[in-house]
């Protein structure tokens, strides 16, 4: 007799790992929205909502808040590094990768949400090596930006960076959320037109020109000297 086709279970595993990568992909997304709008202490039965999926699915892959923010906050790094260093290796000149990545940021989120996790998170060297790599890569850009001459030669990494801080968070009064991102991407086109370097003489910038470092330097110190100076970096 011909024995009888083996049942095979490897199609609905693929399909179970592919819900799964959805799901937190999803719930990632969804996490990102609801802390711009509500704080990283924002309801996680909200993130699960919008994210389209129970609340049971939602500690099936974060046990707990911690870990979503955490989470959050290591994928937002990755996706930075990654659309810095695409944006460099793929633009015609430096100055066009910048508006990219400061425009893919925007749509990101980056710099909306991780003002926010700002003394949520406790920064393991997991999350420590994640931001280097995102400031290294963003700096590279302006390096490249500032050596070809497209780029201010006064400008910063620092400065970038909190531009890019300015921009992301919603305007007050009742503006849908997608009048807010698209007025986001036009202010960061006429930011855009600003860091461009000119013929002419330019006037000096006022302020102190920070780094990389001293956002980080802040941001583990939440403190600002009364001299008005940057915070020492921390080695």
């Amino acid at each position: 007799m011909p024995s009888e086709p083996r049942a095979t279970t490897a199609a609905p595993l693929r399909r179970l790992r592919a819900d799964a990568v959805r799901n937190r992909e999803r719930l990632l997304a969804a996490a990102r929205d609801v802390i711009v709008e509500q704080g990283a202490d924002a309801p996680l039965d909200e993130i699960a909502r919008r994210a389209g999926v129970g609340i049971a699915t939602l500690y099936r892959r974060f046990p707990d808040r911690p870990a979503l923010l955490h989470e959050v906050a290591l994928d937002l790094l990755g996706r930075s590094t990654h659309e810095a260093s695409t944006a460099l290796a793929t633009e015609p000149d430096a100055f066009a990768a910048l508006a990219r990545y400061l425009h893919r940021a925007l749509d990101l989120g980056i710099s909306a949400v991780m003002p926010a996790l700002i003394g949520q998170l406790r920064l393991d060297e997991e999350l420590l090596t994640a931001r280097r790599a995102s400031a290294k890569a963003v700096e590279a850009i302006v390096a490249a930006a500032r050596a070809d001459g497209s780029l201010r030669g006064d400008v910063t990494s620092g400065d970038v960076g909190l531009l890019l801080v300015r921009l992301a968070r919603p305007l007050p009064g009742p503006f849908p959320p997608v009048v807010n991102r698209r007025l986001a991407h036009r202010h960061l086109d006429l930011v855009l037109d600003g860091l461009r370097s000119r013929a002419a003489p330019e006037a000096p910038l006022a302020g102190p020109a920070m780094t990389f470092d001293d956002l980080a330097a802040m941001a583990e110190t939440a403190a600002w000297p009364r001299d008005g100076s940057p915070p020492e970096p921390r080695t």
